[in-house]
């Protein structure tokens, strides 16, 4: 467990710096950032499933998982577009906003797509976001789009990924390899309309830019390496890890405004995520004592 926790505490503190790594990309745009993610992402994770001789598990994917790995490798680009676009535009507190509800997002979809039921925490929890994303909305004048993409992008992620047997390591190298050639297609346009950042800024440019493929795909690797060690609710937990720190980031040192609206919006969602957690670990705790009942 204790190797678990180091990998998830990993995977989760690196997505909590990234606002202070993309920044370091400027001038370039989110859109070439995003393309040099999913190109350098590719590249590592070809030499990860080579490593691993988890090439033959490709022969195994059906015409319906393939689907499901083109629809996952849309939505994880949407996201990251999004995040790139936050975290460069003075938008980390809001890009925070979107991973503190993405749990409760996920079991909004979980009973919409999966038909799963909800116990009165649950319902409580989302009827808490709900008045939260209100409050924030009347705050700001227009619903929390940043927010609720990210968290509605990443969920369907999330969704997706539930129904795809593949191995993590085969999976995020099939969905990094799908986007590849539109990421790579991109690029070659700006180099040859001379709109690229790549090649004029230096070698640390090109470095930072190669790195940021390194950075998208290794607490990706951390994460299913997690997963494989912990329960779901530790997992979980660990979770809040990274909006918290995008948070203090956001507003400790990109000094964001943080009106009391804002914040009230935002005490919303910790209640909600309260009543989340406190009823996740009567779960695990209940899930722990029905085995040990059935052995007396």
């Amino acid at each position: 467990m204790r190797t678990g926790l180091l990998f998830g505490a990993g995977a989760y503190a690196m997505w909590g710096l990234f606002p202070a790594f993309f920044p370091l990309l400027k001038p370039a745009g989110a859109v070439e950032v995003l393309a040099h993610r999913i190109i350098w992402s590719f590249v590592l994770m070809v030499v990860v499933v080579a490593a691993v001789r988890r090439f033959g598990d490709l022969r195994q994917i059906s015409g319906r998982v393939w689907l499901l790995l083109t629809a996952a490798a849309a939505l994880i680009s949407v996201n990251w577009l999004i995040y790139v676009y936050a975290v460069n535009n003075g938008h980390v507190v809001d890009a925070a906003l979107g991973y503190f509800i993405n749990p409760l997002v996920s079991i909004a979809l979980g009973l919409v797509i999966f038909r799963e039921k909800l116990n009165r925490w649950q319902v409580g929890a989302l009827v808490i976001a709900l008045a939260a994303v209100v409050v924030l909305t009347v705050d700001v004048g227009s619903p929390p789009l940043i927010g609720l993409g990210l968290a509605l992008s990443f969920g369907l992620y999330g969704a997706v990924k539930k129904l795809v047997p593949t191995d993590p390591r085969v999976s995020v190298g099939v969905e990094a390899g799908l986007a590849a050639p539109f990421a790579v297609a991109y690029v070659v346009v700006l180099q040859l309309t001379g709109h690229a950042t790549f090649t004029d800024h230096g070698a640390q440019h090109v470095v930072l830019m190669v790195l940021a493929g390194v950075l998208t795909a290794l607490p990706l690797l951390l994460f299913a390496a997690a997963a494989q060690r912990l329960r779901m609710v530790t997992l979980g937990l660990l979770f809040y890890l990274t909006p918290a720190m995008q948070l203090s980031w956001g507003v400790l040192v990109g000094h964001e405004a943080m009106p009391p609206a804002r914040w009230l919006g935002f005490g919303l969602i910790w209640v909600a995520l309260l009543v989340f957690t406190v009823d996740a670990v009567r779960g695990a705790r209940a899930d722990r004592r029905v085995p040990q009942a059935s052995r007396m």
